[in-house]
């Protein structure tokens, strides 16, 4: 079959190709040769000879179906061509439609394949999903997890914050609270989310967030941790003694973030260490205290016994004698040395300065070294190198025991010799520069000590020949204080085995003798309408019966307002103005009045301070100013000097007499003047009944004062010692006024480092006064 289309093909190309013309006479001729070869074929077959007439024949048969053959083909052909054609343009579409289909099946392919890629690429993405989904929930739960720990750890962590007693808090950099544990809310009142965004100040008072805003500052300011103590308030008022410590908090890029701070209590630590500082002061106090007693009636025994070495003795009475006086000198030395130790340790030491005959002073000094050296057998000279002045202002007692020290030493480690004291003087201007020197022949110092021998509780290394010359090495530290306190020191020049001298230098001003003279007090019979504006009871009560003995009418008032209140033009003739009131001071009283009234009375200041200035309370307001205790001479010349510009008469008090002589020990310690005065005046009955009103009220501001030591309160410090001054004051106790004036003094240097001893010496020495007191008026109303 494919042949014949082969054939057809080729047949029907042919005609195409030679023309119908051509193609008929090719087709004639093929189709008489055909004619005749299958006439001469089958002639040949069925008669064995051709005949020419078979030949013709078989051309003429040719040539007649010749047309009909060749129409035949050509129509044939025809159609085969309109076929072929048409078949050509089908076939033409066919190869389009193939060629089409080719396309598409292999853009189809393309896509297969690409989606095929897609598919596998998306099974590769979902297979990745899947595992990054099951990592995401391995990644999620093991978040969870994490963050459930991170929970538990934050709850335990919480729970450990919030049970600690101690305190912990956290501040921004603009100092404002960002979180706390329980303890802190106990603390400052405030729940944590409350307390957020509020700074110190908005939750300590204010001297208390002062000084935490500052350390919190210090902290900003250098990057550094600090630690300190500090006194707390809690809501309740209770104070409490911590131990703080506070960090720098930095985030993770190194922005400063705040502070962290911690809290712990130490109050009960505070007053442990506070007894047992106050038990070594009771120990040093008590040491102190039995040496001023011991001393008292060794004092007795120096002077009866240098009295009866004046008087006839034989020999060895007198030898006797010598020796008690010289042991009683030596071991009231002694007594000085452990008073000095204790106030030296407590950095206490203080000169109190009095004009003295240098000359006579020189004198005691040699007539006492004189019996100390001639006790144990030595020579003894005094020499004046220079003409000495005849007054000037030192404390004999402690250059008294200066000398007794450098002596007892040089008489203690010289078996035979001499003790020589040489001493000379220096007068430049209104200065003398004295200086002593004390030369032994004794054992001397080894030059490797001579630097130490100074200090505290040192001594010298002696050989078994001199163990009974060893003493407590207290004196010389002691007493080379003092001399440096007195502007100048101790020196010392020794030769072991060659004797020491030892040259003492001071400096000191010159003097005038004592006017021992006393001014009478006066008393004014005119009779003045006083207004007295006083808070405290027991200065109240001693005002008004000094002022109702001298014939006054006197209204009191407690506070400032009340004394406004009270006051009414022409009601009074003078008003007595206490300067520290519980409501406003007195020169804002003087401030009022002067503003309100057109006339008043004059209006005197009464004041516990020492009056240096009285200028500045007249340009306060005031027309005068008292101290406080009330002196009656100053009472009475302030009375005295209004009375008279009122033309009223005042008249002194003729029965006035000179003020009894008082003990020695009355006149350190008690305010002679005004109580002397006082007891003219109102009698001994009153200033009893002041001294049992002083008793009920000072436990009560000893108490408060105790309280105020152990928290540091300076305010409360300083307030109940104001109290305690004008108290002490008003009942004549000078010293107990004088301790407490310092302890209400902050402003002194040291403060903090003294009032401890202040508050001591005020807590035992009050009672010590009250008994001289007590002694003095007993020999008063005798």
């Amino acid at each position: 079959m494919k042949q014949l289309k082969v054939l057809a093909q080729y047949y029907v190309d042919l005609l195409v190709k030679l023309g119908i013309v051509r193609f008929s006479m090719l087709l004639a001729l093929a189709l008489v040769a055909l004619a005749v070869v299958v006439q001469v074929g089958i002639t040949l077959v069925l008669e064995g000879t051709v005949q020419n007439i078979d030949i013709i024949r078989s051309i003429f048969f040719g040539l007649v179906i010749t047309p009909w053959a060749v129409y035949f083909l050509s129509v044939v052909v025809d159609q085969l061509e309109e076929s072929r054609q048409r078949l050509s343009k089908l076939v033409s579409k066919l190869e389009e439609m193939r060629a089409r289909d080719m396309r598409l099946n292999r853009q189809l392919t393309e896509n297969i394949e690409q989606l095929n890629l897609e598919i596998e690429e998306r099974k590769k993405a979902e297979s990745a999903r899947q595992e990054a989904i099951k990592d995401l929930e391995n990644e999620v739960y093991q978040r969870e997890k994490a963050q459930l720990e991170l929970a538990e750890q934050t709850a335990l962590l919480r729970s450990f914050i919030d049970a600690s007693p101690d305190l912990i808090y956290y501040r921004n950099a603009k100092g404002q609270f960002s979180g706390c544990n329980r303890a802190m809310e106990e603390l400052t009142g405030y729940k944590e989310k409350a307390l957020k965004g509020l700074t110190p100040w908005d939750v300590y008072r204010e001297d208390i967030a002062a000084k935490v805003v500052e350390t919190d500052q210090q902290v900003f300011d250098n990057n550094v941790s600090i630690t300190y103590e500090q006194w707390l308030e809690y809501q309740d008022g209770r104070k409490a003694y911590f131990e703080l410590r506070k960090v720098p908090f930095f985030a993770r890029d190194g922005r400063h973030l705040g502070l962290l701070g911690f809290g712990r209590e130490i109050t009960e630590r505070k007053r442990y260490q506070d007894a047992l500082e106050k038990a070594s002061r009771d120990k040093t106090a008590f040491i102190s205290t039995i040496s001023h007693e011991l001393r008292t009636p060794l004092n007795g025994i120096v002077g009866l016994s240098r009295m009866l070495l004046d008087s006839p003795l034989d020999d060895d009475q007198r030898n006797y004698l010598r020796t008690i006086y010289v042991s009683a000198i030596t071991l009231g030395n002694i007594f000085n040395d452990i008073i000095d130790l204790d106030k030296s340790d407590r950095n206490r030491l203080s000169l109190y300065p009095t004009s003295i005959d240098l000359r006579e002073f020189v004198t005691e000094i040699e007539n006492i070294s004189g019996l100390m050296a001639e006790q144990k057998g030595l020579r003894f000279e005094l020499e004046r190198v220079t003409d000495l002045p005849e007054f000037v202002a030192v404390d004999a007692t402690r250059l008294r025991q200066i000398l007794w020290n450098l002596v007892g030493n040089a008489v203690k480690f010289t078996k035979q010799g001499c003790v020589i004291i040489t001493v000379s003087a220096d007068v430049e201007d209104d200065h003398a520069h004295l200086c002593f020197e004390v030369e032994d022949s004794g054992v001397g110092i080894p030059a490797d000590e001579q630097d130490k021998i100074f200090a505290m509780y040192y001594q010298v290394k002696q050989g078994e020949e001199n163990l009974h010359a060893v003493g407590t090495g207290i004196g010389l530290a002691v007493s080379r204080q003092l001399a440096r306190m007195m502007g100048g020191d101790i020196t010392v020049d020794s030769e072991e085995g060659e004797g020491s001298t030892f040259t003492v230098t001071v400096s000191v001003p010159l003097s005038e003798p004592v006017d021992d003279e006393v001014q009478l007090p006066t008393r004014s019979d005119s009779r003045l309408r006083i207004l007295l504006v006083e808070d405290i009871e027991l200065n109240i009560t001693v005002a008004t019966n000094l002022l109702e003995s001298l014939g006054h009418e006197v209204t009191v008032a407690r506070d400032g307002q009340s004394a406004l209140n009270t006051f009414m033009p022409g009601a009074f003739d003078l008003l007595l103005l206490d300067i520290q009131l519980p409501d406003m001071t007195g020169f804002d009283i003087a401030a009022t009045l002067r503003e309100t009234q057109s006339s008043l009375p004059p209006l005197v200041a009464l004041t516990a301070n020492v009056i240096k200035d009285k200028g500045e309370y007249i340009d306060k307001g005031m027309d005068d100013a008292i101290s406080k205790p009330i002196s009656v001479a100053a009472l009475s010349q302030v009375i005295e000097r209004y009375a008279l510009a009122e033309g009223k008469e005042a008249v002194t008090d003729e029965s006035a007499s000179t003020r009894p002589v008082a003990s020695e020990q009355a006149e350190k310690l008690l305010d002679m003047d005004m109580l002397t005065g006082y007891v003219e005046l109102v009698g001994t009955e009153p200033v009893r009944k002041s001294i049992e009103m002083f008793e009920q009220l000072m436990p009560e501001y000893i108490a408060i004062l105790d309280s105020n030591m152990t928290a540091r309160d300076q305010d409360g410090i300083v307030s109940e010692a104001h109290k305690i001054k004008g108290a002490a004051g008003s009942v004549g106790l000078k010293h107990v006024q004088k301790v407490a004036q310092k302890a209400q003094s902050p402003e002194l240097p040291a403060w903090w480092e003294n009032i401890a001893d202040w508050v001591d010496e005020i807590k035992v020495g009050y009672q010590h006064d009250l008994t001289v007191l007590k002694a003095w008026l007993d020999e008063q109303s005798s």
